[in-house]
């Protein structure tokens, strides 16, 4: 497809329009095993460093890893043309996003915000369909409508156990509507940089954005074992290698299918935090994670 210049997102055709190969379902599952560990990681940081020290943590130490791969593999610089889109990607994607997740988590576990990130696909086609103009087909009508069916399960669920909760699920779904952003942004970008090029730059400038936070209440971090080490693996795996995966993906199979890796994602998100941190969550959450996934299911699916 021809790219409008100027044009905030354009339509960028995936390497593969077909079924998933071996290769598209490694990338899946890997980043969807990723991601899922990364909201238990983020609460076992949170038992060591403030909201602001994770969110630069993680985004600083993504950038350093992926900038050492872009040196090792002499990747290329940004055009000038360029640099507007990944400011905002920046933005959109790392920056903001990253910093609610952490504030979320203060008021809702781990788990729940898991299962509240299982809405990212609906949000990613609702963007598709406004800007990149996508014409919705009856499947994805339907499953639009019982995605934010099962998100408003999923957050009575847990905003009916009080303010502070209802506080932390606005942050989580306000941080859900970035990432719809961001998977649309991402296509075109990708495809002329790659992913290591492109997500270097991206978490680079983010971690400028995330610096100030960090500095408040900079006293309160304690440097101990298992929250440092948990903001490492978060940073490097969790964040570098994870978006370098993730920006491979959207580049094979396009964003919508890419954001199906939200499918597993809240499943693995349950599974650890009950596992390891004794979680619990709403009966209305359960209910609302699998019309979610439906939802987000037909959403994406194509029109014909």
């Amino acid at each position: 497809m021809s790219e409008r210049r100027g044009a905030l997102f354009n339509a960028t055709a995936a390497e593969n329009e077909g079924d998933f190969g071996i290769g598209d379902w490694g990338l899946f599952l890997a980043v969807s095993l990723i991601w899922g560990a990364s909201f238990l990681l983020i609460a076992e940081s949170l038992e060591g460093f403030t909201p602001g020290m994770v969110t630069l943590g993680r985004v600083g130490l993504g950038a350093l890893t992926l900038t050492v791969l872009r040196i090792v593999t002499r990747g290329r610089s940004i055009d000038a043309e360029d640099r507007s889109r990944v400011l905002l990607l920046a933005v959109v994607w790392v920056a903001v996003p990253f910093t609610l997740f952490p504030l979320a988590q203060q008021w809702i576990n781990s788990a729940v915000t898991g299962l509240l990130n299982g809405a990212t696909p609906v949000l990613v086609a609702v963007v598709s369909v406004l800007f990149v103009k996508v014409r919705p087909g009856g499947r994805q009508v339907l499953g639009l409508a019982l995605g934010f069916a099962g998100i408003l399960l999923i957050s009575l669920g847990s905003a009916a156990e009080g303010a502070s909760q209802a506080r932390g699920v606005l942050l989580v779904l306000l941080a859900t509507v970035c990432y719809g952003f961001a998977m649309n942004l991402a296509p075109a970008l990708q495809a002329k940089y790659g992913a290591v090029v492109l997500m270097s730059n991206v978490l680079s400038v983010a971690t400028i954005f995330c610096a100030p936070y960090a500095l408040v209440d900079l006293g309160a971090n304690e440097w101990r074992a298992v929250p440092t080490l948990s903001l490492v693996v978060l940073g490097a795996v969790g964040t570098g290698i994870a978006y370098w995966v993730m920006v491979s993906l959207v580049g094979r199979v396009g964003s919508i299918r890419a954001s199906f890796i939200t499918y597993l994602i809240p499943v693995v998100s349950l599974v650890l935090g009950i596992a390891v941190r004794g979680d619990t969550v709403t009966a209305l959450a359960l209910i609302g994670t699998p019309i979610t996934i439906v939802g987000a299911f037909l959403a994406s699916r194509r029109a014909n």
